[in-house]
């Protein structure tokens, strides 16, 4: 339900936004900015799998 309401706010594009771009530098921001949360996002995902994984507890 919230992320439906982060959406209409996120309503972001980002071919417009490329083709608008100033110079190089502007387009190389704009794809940095996209594509990184979304790698940081799955790092933190293997992260705690690998953790759940690999805990000394669990007897299998």
């Amino acid at each position: 339900m919230l992320g439906n309401y982060i959406t209409l706010f996120q309503d972001i594009n980002i071919e417009e936004k490329i083709k608008n771009a100033p110079d190089s530098g502007y387009e190389i921001g704009i794809a940095i900015g996209t594509y990184l949360p979304f790698v940081i996002l799955v790092v933190i995902a293997y992260f705690v799998y690998y953790k759940a994984k690999n805990r000394k507890d669990l007897e299998d």
